[in-house]
């Protein structure tokens, strides 16, 4: 590993915060920003950093504070009110005490900050305290964690450091870890850094760029030893290549999301959903075909920071059926219940330890490892799978390392129900929850107006959204235009909803993402505007293909997909007023929707006894949404235009004074209908909602 300091972007740092923040906040920004782009020193949120230094109250007093990175907060993206002030004369008194619960250092650190609106400090804050130097850097460095966890780990890592290295052996995070590792630190001042066995590494200097560097250096010290003293690499036997293992993931995601789903007493929302992400590469392939994965992988995670993300062991499926897939159902039912009564048993074992206030965890795994697969990452949505997944390849990549030479030594299960319920670690997972963040929906038709305002809508939510369209430049600007505010929860899938296969690659690259779908929005359709006397059969049957056929399609293959995933669904059509009310010269529209219309009230009766509501929302008149146009009233508008004598802004202004509230319909309107049904606010399947201002002859009876 190198130094990545740069005299010029501290320099910046510097400029940037120095006048706000001082300047020792801003280089302590720096360096946590250094640590955190080093994926093998820290993962979301992990680590902590912190200052020494001092603030003015409002007597004009000089207070000497702490500044100690807030709870949950990520060093990559860290800015300089991500460390909590803190007073630090007052915590550094409490280390004169004998014990402190965890629940009354909780409350001291909460009502010791320098702003009582601050954050939540980290877990490790009394122990930054309570070590008198400046800058610490705590870090869960992989080459670290691949020599402490393993038999006679304190040996190795004594070996592999050599002098002028404190080795502490594991001590729960909190007030006892911080006085041993103050004792030790005021034992050995001159000592670089400090090992946590099974924990971590921390390094410390009265400057930013040396207590950064040192991490560097000690972690570089760990890498060459492991290089040196493990074999080339351990030898595995994989059968398996990563296009069938994806192959199989495809059919096997939505049982497995299924049955991760966890039942609920709510009769709207029967189930707590997960997102999937797969962890499908050649390093986890050779491993799980292995004879000896199942006993590399099921064991302890690498540190307790990970608990609250991946619980304290994967699943793991012996011999999954691949060829059947109701045997497949079958096996991973009877494995996750296995593992949930397992968990509910170790729950209980300690449960007597159990601090007030906190919440049992679901008992399902976080991660689930197959023979012929790979792994399957869950989470409550994307970020969270996301933050599971690296967690699993970090920690699967290192136990391979620990494996080639020596045997895995995780901690105790004492210890990872201590940090598995642990009220600072819950801390970190506290998040509003927005009603659509634990599903999936696909939108067909989502690069024209009314598709984008409804993808918006859902984004808005909390909803993962698969934009489909035909490809092209409307497609990926949708796609672009929303990625920057919302991430990894919009994709772009090119589909065609006049073919079938399609249509099942589209379901099939969902699977991929997200591990299935729970809202299938059919919004994809077609306008031609003609007379009955001159309409030509091509050009009907053309319409015919894209709403009759396309919404027949894509109702087929989410009937099918609602039915393996077995936790219910949505299905929103978006319809027309011309269903109720159709218009002359606009009869191929007008027939074919209505007929998409209709094949939408029959999947409300098909599906119901799966648990899939099916409605639809009506809308008139919706010409663009920003500066995204409608393709319909491309298509309409001329045609109206002539034949009523008015220009673009015109016609927009006819048509919203022929409803009864005189109202500009816009995709946004229509896209709250959509959330009506997609957020399940009544029980309701089967039902038009018209967004069209009031229109009395299209008033659905």
């Amino acid at each position: 590993m190198k130094s990545k300091w740069s005299e010029d972007t501290a320099s910046e740092f510097i400029a940037q915060y120095e006048e706000r923040w001082g300047r020792d906040l801003a280089l302590r920004t720096y360096t946590s920003r250094l640590i955190g782009e080093e994926r093998e020193l820290v993962l979301h949120g992990g680590g902590n950093t912190s200052v020494k230094g001092s603030c003015t109250n409002v007597l004009g007093q000089q207070v000497r504070a702490i500044f100690v990175k807030a709870s949950g907060h990520d060093l990559v993206t860290i800015e300089p009110d991500g460390h909590v002030g803190l007073d630090l004369e007052y915590l550094q008194r409490l280390r004169t005490l004998e014990t402190l619960p965890d629940d009354t250092m909780v409350d001291e650190l909460l009502m010791h900050r320098l702003n009582p609106r601050g954050a939540r400090p980290s877990i490790e804050a009394l122990m930054h305290a309570f070590i008198s130097a400046k800058y610490i850097d705590h870090t869960h460095a992989d080459a670290i964690l691949a020599l402490t966890n393993q038999q006679h780990g304190i040996e190795i890592i004594r070996e592999a450091l050599g002098g002028g290295v404190i080795v502490l052996d594991y001590a729960k995070p909190g007030f006892s870890l911080a006085k041993a590792a103050a004792d030790a630190f005021d034992a050995s001042p001159d000592c670089i850094g400090m090992v946590l066995m099974k924990h971590g590494l921390i390094t410390w200097s009265d400057e930013a760029r040396a207590s950064y560097e040192k991490t560097v250096e000690l972690v570089t010290r760990a890498k060459g030893y492991l290089a040196r003293k493990g074999k080339k690499s351990l030898k595995l036997k994989r059968v398996t290549s990563t296009s069938s293992a994806c192959e199989r993931y495809r059919r096997i995601g939505p049982i497995l999301r299924g049955l991760l789903a966890v039942p609920t007493d709510d009769a709207d929302w029967p189930y707590r959903r997960v997102i999937l992400r797969p962890l499908i590469t050649d390093e986890v392939l050779d491993l799980v075909d292995s004879n000896r994965g199942k006993d590399i992988a099921i064991s302890a995670p690498l540190t307790a920071d990970h608990l609250i993300r991946t619980k304290a062991l994967p699943l793991w499926i012996d011999n999954p059926p691949y060829d059947d897939d109701h045997k497949m159902k079958e096996r991973i039912s009877t494995a996750i219940a296995d593992y949930a009564r397992q968990y509910d048993d170790y729950f209980e074992r300690h449960s007597s330890r159990l601090s007030a206030g906190l919440e049992r965890f679901d008992p399902n795994p976080r991660v689930v490892l197959m023979p012929g697969l790979g792994a399957v990452c869950a989470g409550s949505d994307v970020v969270e799978a996301g933050i599971v997944r690296d967690i699993a390849v970090q920690t699967l990549s290192t136990k391979i390392k620990i494996a080639a030479r020596g045997t895995y030594e995780g901690l105790s299960e004492d210890h990872l129900f201590d940090m598995e319920y642990f009220s600072l670690q819950h801390a970190k997972l506290a998040a509003d929850e927005l009603p659509l963040r634990r599903s999936v929906a696909l939108v067909t038709g989502a690069a024209g107006a009314i598709g984008t305002g409804i993808c918006q809508g859902l984004l808005d939510n909390g909803c993962h959204v698969a934009a489909t369209d035909l490809p092209g430049d409307h497609l990926t600007t949708l796609v672009d235009e929303l990625s920057p505010t919302f991430h990894d929860r919009i994709i772009g899938a090119p589909l065609d909803v006049t073919d079938p296969k399609s249509v099942a690659e589209g379901f099939g690259r969902v699977i991929e993402e997200w591990g299935g779908i729970d809202l299938l929005v059919v919004n994809a359709g077609l306008a031609h505007v003609s007379s009955l006397a001159d309409m030509d059969a091509e050009a009907f049957r053309k319409l015919e293909q894209v709403n009759i056929d396309g919404t027949l399609h894509v109702l087929s293959e989410a009937a099918r997909h609602f039915e393996i995933q077995s936790t219910g669904g949505d299905v929103v059509l978006i319809s027309t007023k011309n269903v109720f009310a159709p218009g002359a010269k606009f009869g191929a529209y007008s027939a074919t929707k209505a007929a998409a219309h209709q094949l939408a009230r029959i999947a409300s009766l098909e599906l119901a006894k799966i648990g899939v509501r099916v409605n639809m929302v009506s809308p008139d008149a919706v010409f663009a949404h920003g500066s995204r146009k409608s393709g319909l009233w491309a298509e309409v508008g001329p045609d109206r235009m002539r034949s009523r004598g008015l220009d673009e802004k015109g016609l927009e202004e006819y048509y919203r004074n022929r409803n009864l509230l005189k109202a500009k319909i816009t995709a946004a309107h229509v896209a709250k209908a959509v959330l009506y049904f997609a957020t399940r606010q009544t029980p309701t399947t089967g039902a038009t909602i018209p967004v069209d201002g009031g229109l009395p002859d299209a008033t659905p009876r």
